[in-house]
């Protein structure tokens, strides 16, 4: 369990896909972040005491959970400040990510922050998700968005039998997934790394039930 800010960028510098220059545009977007919260409210300010734990490293650990996997494109719902989908584009810079927020405050931050990491592979799409081409990806993020019955309403249509889902939902993980009908599926929730309550809904979607997935 990642229980600091030390602890947390220890971790992430373990992490095969943390090399130098990563790690050196993960500080970068950290201090952006910093800055720009004090223009517009991306993230709680009292987050940023521990935004290494919260923000970064929680972001990062979903890579583990789908280990050499190729997870691109990679579709990041709702995206907000960036996270998860800055993060993994910031580790894995050689994969499409494709970063969807309706807010157009928080697309040009987006959009800058694409541009001062150079992450090109990182598209930024000011939309809400009802109004998004539909296109199979490879793996659908989404942290905080939106309850897991109504996300799959809104999301199914990008996802094929082997696009992985990667969904931190904190305390209700457990309870959402109990709780999802009218779908085949092979979710499960596991534990995340940087919060003991928390719990991220992870697996693959197959289909509506009274539908061939």
């Amino acid at each position: 369990m990642i229980t600091s800010e030390e602890g947390a960028r220890e971790w992430l510098l373990g992490l095969p896909d943390c090399d130098s220059k990563a790690f050196a545009r993960l500080e970068a977007l950290v201090a952006a972040l910093a800055e720009e919260n004090q223009r517009q409210n991306l993230v709680s300010k009292v987050s940023m005491d521990t935004v290494w734990q919260r923000h970064i490293a929680d972001s990062a650990q979903l890579l583990g959970l789908a280990r050499d996997q190729l997870l691109s494109p990679w579709l990041d719902l709702g995206t907000g400040a960036g996270f998860p989908g800055l993060v993994i584009a910031t580790l894995r810079p050689d994969w499409q990510v494709t970063l969807v927020e309706s807010r157009p405050l928080r697309t040009e931050w987006l959009m800058r922050m694409r541009n001062e990491l150079e992450l090109d592979g990182v598209s930024v799409v000011t939309s809400r998700i009802e109004h998004l081409e539909t296109v199979p990806v490879a793996a659908i993020s989404a942290r905080a968005f939106a309850p897991l019955d109504r996300l799959l309403d809104l999301s199914a249509r990008f996802s094929t039998n082997d696009t992985v889902w990667l969904l931190p939902k904190g305390r209700s993980a457990q309870h959402e997934l109990f709780a999802l009908q009218g779908w085949h599926h092979m979710f499960h929730v596991e534990q995340s790394l940087t919060d003991s309550d928390a719990g991220i809904v992870t697996g693959k979607l197959l289909g509506r039930k009274g539908r061939r997935s």
